[in-house]
């Protein structure tokens, strides 16, 4: 562990020292032992090391403190990625108050619901998006701090600009108490994918742990991590984070994109990145080039693994890990690097106790269907629960487990495989399939971009499986080609009955695909019957 040798801030060995695992405290400590060392870059070249990040924090942190903010109070900020985003996310912390994050594609009732559940009195935002407060309740909301301009039609609150929020560097910025590991850092709120977003209460030591030295071991204190995800989302917010505890450094990307992904690792030098959902499937089904391996890139989550890992190692000399992970628990399985069981995503790492359980939370045997449970050895080290909302909060750590929504199987060797949420499973004529593995095989269509595996009332009885594609841009998706593609690939029960065909998937604001919505709009009249098309799929025979 990190500072391991340091004198100890707290008798139970689990608990690493504030200056390992606290922000504040960490930004202080590295800006004294590696001043000059980067530890941001941002995509237009710019880099602060950290010392200038911290003089940089630690100028905004007494203006907002002069403002009014408190320790341990919530305060709101609605930025897209930037330097602000990235200053304001720091600062807030740097004087114990929590931060939090609000999407940028917010609007309507799920914005007034984040309003309301954040109980924030502060909220930074960017100017454009404004407007969309005059639409709704703001509920607690005081003081609206803007950056860049103050030229917008703000709703009847006091107005402050982000830039002029400045206090001396110099200055000692006095806490009411010292921060410490276990108190809150970030409420970050959940997809909303089946109900309202649920904010997940974050402790600096749930953060340190999700991925920290002992979680990521791959990770090192020479690496540079490039983040593409927004900062809203724990995949942008976490990245800083991850680096600020090893002492290194991270590239702050406005978002992804497929065509200039090389291009900025190589000219941030970044070593490391997180391909997260069908990233890795855009970055493979581009057009081959001479460039595919000038980069600076040597490790890559990606998450899920797919079939197409040793592919992209291939082609693009990365190693490949992958993970499971989610907003409220803290990487609890890990693989190794290059993964040779693909489809998994890795074994237990220490520290950390995995179950897979039925419907009344006991166990199932190995290589049966179950819901994954968490917990961790480690006190803080996941999520403090969901802001003001005890009943979510009870629900999912029912019997002393966090319980993940998740169907997970394990084999004999201790690796675990993705089935499904749980809410999403397809049962079609006595067998039980996973939209995941659905969703994997029809992407392995070279003109498929991406899939929706949904279940849809069959005229006998369980379900018939539907899939809504999108096609690689440039291409068409032939829904007689695919199906025979899909009958040689996959097993007869598996095969779709139903395709149906979008330019885009609907997503959630956190990019997620919304297959509740799916699910409603059900069969559509642009959806494609394979068996009304007179392709119909057999069962198997076999003979001794």
């Amino acid at each position: 562990m990190i500072g391991q040798t340091r004198p100890r801030d707290f008798s139970d060995p689990r608990i690493p020292n504030r200056d390992e695992c606290v922000l504040r405290y960490l930004l202080d400590r590295w800006a004294h032992e590696r001043p000059d060392k980067t530890h941001v870059v941002f995509a237009d070249g710019e880099e602060w090391s950290f010392a200038k990040m911290r003089e940089k924090v630690r100028a905004k942190a007494a203006g907002l403190k002069e403002l009014g903010v408190r320790q341990g109070e919530h305060v709101a900020v609605w930025l897209p990625n930037g330097p602000d985003a990235l200053i304001a996310f720091y600062a807030i912390n740097y004087i114990g108050a929590v931060f939090v994050p609000f999407n940028t594609a917010y609007r309507g009732g799920l914005l007034a619901h984040v309003i309301a559940n954040s109980g924030a009195r502060f909220l930074l935002v960017h100017p454009d998006l404004i407007s969309r407060l005059n639409e709704i309740e703001l509920a607690g909301l005081e003081r609206l701090v803007v950056t860049t301009n103050l030229e917008v039609v703000a709703p009847p609150l006091e107005v402050n600009r982000f830039d002029d929020l400045v206090g001396d560097p110099d200055e000692e910025i006095e806490l009411e108490r010292p921060i410490d590991p276990w108190d809150i850092q970030s409420i970050i709120y959940t997809s909303g994918t089946t109900g309202p977003s649920k904010g997940v209460l974050s402790s600096y030591l749930h953060m340190f742990s999700n991925a920290g030295p002992e979680s990521w071991p791959m990770v090192g204190e020479d690496d540079r991590y490039m983040c593409v995800a927004p900062i809203f989302h724990i995949g942008g917010m976490g990245p800083p984070f991850v680096m600020l505890a090893r002492g290194a450094s991270v590239a702050m990307i406005d978002n992804f994109s497929t065509a200039e992904f090389w291009k900025v690792a190589k000219a941030t030098q970044s070593t490391m990145v997180f391909l997260l959902g069908v990233m890795a499937t855009f970055l493979l089904k581009a057009p081959p080039g001479p460039n595919d391996r000038d980069h600076t890139v040597k490790k890559a989550f990606m998450v899920p693994l797919t079939g197409d890992a040793p592919a992209f190692t291939e082609r693009f000399g990365v190693d490949i890990y992958t993970i499971f992970n989610m907003t409220e628990i803290s990487s609890p399985i890990v693989s190794e690097a290059n993964p040779t069981k693909i489809g998994t995503c890795g074994t237990v790492r220490d520290g950390v106790e995995v179950r897979l359980v039925d419907a009344n939370d006991c166990e199932v045997p190995t290589g049966e269907i179950g819901e994954m449970l968490v917990r961790t050895d480690r006190p803080w080290a996941m999520n403090s629960g969901y802001n003001a909302n005890p009943e979510a909060t009870a629900k999912a750590w029912r019997n002393g487990w966090f319980h993940t929504g998740d169907a997970f199987r394990r084999d004999g060797d201790g690796y675990f495989y993705f089935v499904d949420r749980v809410k999403d499973a397809i049962r079609r004529r006595g067998e039980n399939i996973s939209s995941f593995e659905v969703e994997a095989d029809v992407c392995r269509h070279p003109c498929v971009r991406e899939a929706a595996a949904i279940a849809v009332p069959s005229e006998f009885s369980e379900d018939e499986v539907m899939v809504i594609v999108a096609p690689v841009p440039g291409t068409q998706i032939d829904c007689v080609e695919l199906a025979e593609f899909l009958i040689e690939t996959m097993p007869y029960f598996m095969v779709p009955r139903y395709v149906r065909i979008l330019d885009e998937l609907p997503k959630t604001p956190s990019a997620k695909v919304m297959k509740a919505e799916l699910r409603s709009e059900g069969i559509t009249q642009d959806t494609w019957d394979r068996e009304a098309a007179g392709i119909r799929v057999r069962r198997e025979s076999f003979s001794a």
